[in-house]
């Protein structure tokens, strides 16, 4: 998928723009400006849209003021949420989060002028159709344009003398360059212009979508009371989380550790009282008290790493999930797409939700092989555990999967399973990642 690639292309970029990394990979830079060019194209056409709705929506809403027009209200302001739709599409490839906010009960587009006055999405869909119709739309061409022009321009000391004389033009018809002289410099400015692209391309980018990302979600006084509902049933799902882990983690103590080392006190004292008696005897005590002991251990640290496992702050998210992999009953594959390193809360919660996906698989898919795919989509983490086995997994079933949607709930993530009756299996978690610091990942 290209969704949330660009994200990732973005942080790449200014990851070569560093003195360390200058140089290192220049094809992944001019992959990065090629699909800003691209991603650019595409607003520049949905900018296209939006300039020729917006005389369209002025000749509605005057028909309207005459009291003719009010039929064309619906249907004109339908389409412009199918155009906003497509830009929200667009920035959803680019890795923002941007919601649809046409939800009950502001499902239906308004009919009159004093529903679109009255409703803040209408409004803030029209005022994001007049900037990207303007601002957006010249962003656009200016991406898609400066590769050809610096293409045009390197090349034009090639051709000059047998164009026309109004071709004989370099920088888009911004110089006229007639002789050979000033056809040479077309091969210094074609250079100029490919730099510039190269160097500024992505934030151009992020320029024609920052209005989107702003007006096309939900209108934040109106999506107040669902966001609260929303965060009060995630704090809920962490609190339950909490407890279940903190139950889990004492049933371990309780049943484990501490029955050994109540059986190493119990051995110790017959060991004591066997010294003088029996010595023979007391070493042999003695020695099956050690090893309960090292059992109490071995113990201890399954229970600290089921907490937060070692491997993850020794080896990072990939090397952690590869270690999953390799200790899989079924031949399973591992592909780890994060450039950063992600805060341990989620890290903790990816590893788990693979851990318990895997050991689902082992026991109950029968499948013959599994993959796990992790990428970072933008600001979210997604997590796909896939399996050929013979599906029907079901949340209810105590398979695991209450689990790990639990876990990810306390995250304010998403679960999606989709387990047909005779497979395959995946499992897609989302994971919101929202960094304080950007820490490369070793």
């Amino acid at each position: 998928m290209a969704e949330g690639r660009f994200g990732r292309w973005r942080a790449r970029y200014d990851e070569l723009l560093r003195p360390e990394g200058a140089g290192s990979d220049s094809r992944s830079v001019l992959m990065a400006s090629l699909r800003a060019s691209g991603y650019g194209a595409v607003g520049a056409a949905y900018g296209i849209l939006a300039l020729y709705t917006i005389p369209l929506l002025l000749l509605a809403g005057l028909l309207a003021l005459l009291g003719v027009g009010r039929p064309l209200i619906a249907p004109m302001m339908q389409w412009v949420r199918i155009v906003a739709g497509l830009e929200r599409r667009r920035l959803r490839r680019l890795g923002h989060d941007v919601a649809s906010p046409y939800v009950p009960p502001i499902a239906d587009p308004p009919r009159t002028l004093r529903e679109v006055r009255a409703d803040p999405s209408a409004r803030r869909d029209l005022l994001w159709l007049v900037v990207h119709g303007t601002w957006g739309l010249i962003l656009g061409a200016v991406l898609l344009q400066m590769p050809f022009t610096s293409v045009r321009d390197v090349t034009y000391p090639l051709w000059w003398y047998f164009a026309a004389d109004s071709e004989q033009q370099i920088l888009n018809g911004l110089i006229t360059a007639q002789s050979a002289n000033t056809a040479i410099l077309g091969c210094a400015t074609g250079i100029a212009v490919f730099i510039l692209w190269l160097l500024f391309a992505p934030k151009i980018l992020d320029f024609q979508g920052r209005p989107g990302v702003s007006l096309l979600g939900p209108d934040p006084e109106v999506d107040l009371s669902e966001r609260v509902a929303q965060l009060t049933a995630t704090r809920a799902a962490a609190l339950d989380a909490h407890a279940v882990e903190l139950r889990r983690i004492e049933r371990a103590l309780h049943d484990g550790a501490q029955n050994r080392l109540v059986a190493v006190a119990v051995l110790i004292g017959a060991a004591r009282r066997e010294i003088e008696r029996a010595p023979q005897r007391s070493d042999e005590i003695l020695e099956r008290a050690q090893t309960t002991v090292e059992d109490a251990l071995a113990e201890l640290r399954a229970v600290v790493r089921s907490i937060l496992p070692p491997v993850l702050e020794d080896r990072g998210l990939a090397g952690a999930l590869s270690a999953l992999a390799s200790d899989c009953a079924v031949p399973c594959t591992v592909e780890v797409d994060v450039a950063t390193r992600c805060p341990a809360s989620v890290e903790a919660t990816a590893y788990f939700v693979v851990a318990e996906s895997l050991t689902n698989v082992a026991k109950h898919s029968h499948a013959t092989r599994a993959s796990v795919s992790v990428a970072l989509r933008g600001p979210m983490l997604s997590v796909v555990v896939t399996d050929d086995g013979r599906g029907g997994a079901d949340t209810e079933a105590g398979s695991g999967l209450a689990g790990i949607a639990r876990r990810v709930e306390a995250l304010d993530g998403t679960v999606a399973v989709d387990s047909p009756a005779g497979g395959p299996t995946e499992i897609r978690v989302e994971l919101p990642c929202q960094f304080t610091t950007l820490q490369a990942a070793s």
